[in-house]
């Protein structure tokens, strides 16, 4: 097979970092495979992606001693444009990429700059809107994480790159989307294309892999019994709980909520009852409305009809205020719209009612080591830790978490689940989750409510 890219890293360390974050580390992709790049959550997967698309060191310093091969080229030697010709990226936080506010001007951006025709970048428009089920006149804004990370799938695909990476790109979206996506990819590298993917969701990417590359060490190692390696870290992950508590009075009563962005109805009339102390888990496709019915009910945002009643605690008002938020704690899909403090410490301790309680619970989750580093200097995997770790510490309530999961390796899975599941029965809370990872949605709830058409389907 012909080598698509080569990477041989001595070192690599952040030029704000102290101690070398990759080290004596060789690798390659080949034109017409899927590979599949694995580890631990934080062991450096996105900064080898991004050394091989060149956003390091051109817009993240650090220094790089090694080199890579990108057909057969030396990187260092090209631009940030000669390389994107090559190399079509679609990063961990795909919002972060787009920049217009229509789906179609996203898409015919790249194809723009690339010096497409009017005819050339309609059809791509249109190819690409067709394989990612969007339509070319939704508003950018309105869209869901998984709907945005379909877009700057498609934006990348339309640019017509031969090596495409991925970082976490099933990270948002469902059981079908996923599928579709790499149903996609799989045939783009039968066609000539090299394709790299960093993803947690091993059980939804096995079936599309043909190699198996391991992060472990600052190293990177190639696995020899995919199969094997990938069932390893797969299994259903079971609601452990021997005693759940008794549900009997109503938390939330959400009656008739409607939402509608422009011509898009989303919520056409939800109907819901959530028991003082009972998980429940939202499910649905892409844009059925999921984290829109999650933000009203936190208050994030308002209905546009209907109303979702309270007895959580009756002293609290009827305002998105200070209290409002000492009892509801709310994890956003993105953890970059809630980071705002100086160090990880800071982040936690900020609204904890008990800074003792706040470090155990860091300590738990594995952030002890990066508690002095700033928030956004971390892995996309790390950050949702973080977040977490801080609502925890709050001891709200009512807890809201949208797609919590998303970043994690199995063993921070596992963990992730043992901690949510005990405090929940130690501080008797309301949980409703948001989350396509089909590994942990039995250790999630009590009860599943789907969402479909703009209505709740199943209870």
């Amino acid at each position: 097979m012909k080598k698509a890219v080569q990477i041989n890293c001595r070192s690599f360390r952040y030029a704000l970092g102290g101690e070398s974050v990759l080290e004596n580390l060789s690798m390659e992709l080949n034109y017409g495979e899927v590979a599949l790049l694995s580890g631990l959550s934080g062991s450096g997967k996105s900064t080898l992606l991004s050394l091989v698309n060149g956003i390091i060191p051109r817009v993240v310093q650090g220094e790089f001693d090694g080199e890579i091969l990108i057909d057969g080229e030396n990187s260092k030697e090209k631009s940030m444009s000669q390389i994107s010709r090559k190399v079509g990226s679609v990063l961990q936080n795909a919002e972060s990429q787009i920049i217009h506010s229509l789906v179609e001007d996203e898409i015919a951006f790249g194809c723009e700059n690339f010096g497409f025709t009017s005819d050339e970048i309609s059809r791509q428009i249109e190819n690409s809107c067709s394989l990612m089920l969007l339509q070319k006149d939704w508003k950018t804004r309105t869209l869901s994480g998984g709907q945005k990370q379909r877009l700057v799938t498609a934006s990348t695909l339309a640019m017509k790159g031969d090596i495409l990476i991925f970082d976490e790109p099933l990270a948002n979206l469902d059981g079908e989307g996923a599928k579709i996506l790499l149903g996609l990819l799989k045939k783009l590298a039968g066609e000539g294309k090299a394709v790299l993917l960093v993803e947690h969701r091993l059980d939804v990417v096995l079936p599309f892999v043909d190699v198996v590359w391991q992060m472990s060490g600052k190293k990177v190692e190639k696995i020899g019994d995919k199969d094997s390696f990938l069932k390893s870290q797969t299994d259903i992950i079971t609601d452990r709980a021997e005693n759940r508590l008794s549900l009997s009075e109503n938390a939330l009563e959400i009656e008739g909520i409607r939402k509608s962005f422009g011509k898009r109805e989303i919520l056409r009339g939800i109907d819901l009852s959530v028991k003082k102390g009972e998980r429940i888990l939202l499910s649905g496709e892409n844009g059925s409305g999921k984290s829109t019915l999650m933000s009203i009910i936190a208050r994030l945002q308002k209905a546009d009809g209907g109303r979702v009643v309270q007895h959580i605690d009756e002293t609290l008002g009827k305002r998105a205020d200070k209290k409002w938020f000492s009892a509801v704690g709310v994890v956003y899909q993105n953890p970059n719209y809630q980071l705002f403090m100086p160090t990880v410490r800071e982040e936690i301790l900020f609204g904890a009612k008990d800074s003792s309680y706040a470090l155990r619970l860091a300590k738990k989750f594995d952030l002890e080591p990066l508690l002095d580093r700033h928030p956004h200097s971390l892995s996309e995997g790390q950050k949702r830790r973080v977040t977490i770790c801080a609502i925890l510490s709050q001891k709200p309530r009512l807890l809201l978490l949208d797609e919590p999961t998303v970043g994690q390796d199995y063993r921070t899975l596992l963990n992730m689940m043992e901690i949510l599941n005990r405090i929940h029965r130690e501080e008797a809370n309301t949980m409703i989750s948001i989350t396509h990872d089909i590994r942990c949605m039995a250790s999630l709830c009590d009860r599943r409510v789907r969402i479909e058409g703009g209505v709740v389907t199943e209870k």
